[in-house]
């Protein structure tokens, strides 16, 4: 459970993280969730990583860039530093407000990533991201899984940095992702290789079996209206500090 704290008798948010390897349908799920709670008027917001806060989307392009090279160390020191902006700015108040918080990559992203793949050591990049973001944990992981050939296959328009490493080191990752899933009760996997619609309800299955409160009375996809972003906005785009985005990419 996260640790951000609510004024008594407020209602704490939900802290909701999507994970998963190159092409693995992420930002898309988000973007259907969102437009499934924002039918029904349920206050939410999307924040995505790296990026999100003006100082959060300065680093991301640094991170992205594939003009770029970089040792890892300063990559994992990168990616967190644009995480504690987004713990502060975004992720936090969202919980104090009673929003549901869809976040597009947290810190599994760098244990798989920077610690598995880039061979840091998952215990190192536990250690630097928990100062980095004071213990805020996920209420729940979803772990979109998908054959790292066939997730790379799916992307299209040019590859940016991390998208264009050999296929060794997504495979690291992709191992690192089932691993680190077995090993927490709070990180549940959901296999992605069907439709967007198929892999949409075995989310929501997911949501409403620990939350039937929240998630068990919504309408089926094909029965809610589409009414825009979150918040009120016209189309998915990241969060900026102190309010609601949509899709991450």
């Amino acid at each position: 459970m996260s640790s951000t704290t609510t004024e008594p008798g407020a209602s704490r948010g939900l802290f909701l993280v999507f994970e998963g390897g190159e092409g693995a349908g992420k930002s898309t799920q988000i973007a259907r969730l969102a437009r499934r709670l924002a039918s029904r008027g349920v206050p939410h917001r999307l924040v995505r990583e790296p990026g999100g806060t003006p100082v959060g989307e300065r680093i991301r392009d640094i991170v992205l860039d594939p003009a770029l090279t970089m040792c890892a160390e300063t990559e994992l020191l990168l990616v967190v530093a644009a995480r504690a902006e987004s713990v502060r700015r975004l992720v936090e108040p969202g919980l104090r407000n009673g929003d549901l918080v869809l976040s597009d990559r947290y810190e599994l992203s760098t244990f798989a990533y920077q610690g598995a793949g880039r061979g840091l050591g998952v215990d190192t990049a536990r250690q630097v991201n928990g100062f980095a973001t004071g213990g805020l944990k996920p209420d729940l992981t979803i772990v979109l899984l998908v054959a790292s050939e066939l997730g790379r296959g799916r992307q299209s328009g040019e590859a940016d940095r991390l998208e264009r490493e050999r296929g060794e080191f997504h495979r690291r990752v992709a191992d690192a992702y089932e691993r680190l899933a077995a090993e927490d009760d709070s990180i549940v996997t959901v296999r992605a290789e069907g439709s967007p619609d198929e892999t949409h309800e075995l989310i929501w299955g997911e949501l409403a079996a620990r939350w039937p409160d929240r998630f068990g009375n919504f309408s089926r996809p094909d029965e809610f209206h589409e009414r825009g972003a979150a918040r009120g906005g016209a189309d998915p785009k990241p969060a900026e500090a102190g309010e609601a985005g949509e899709e991450s990419q």
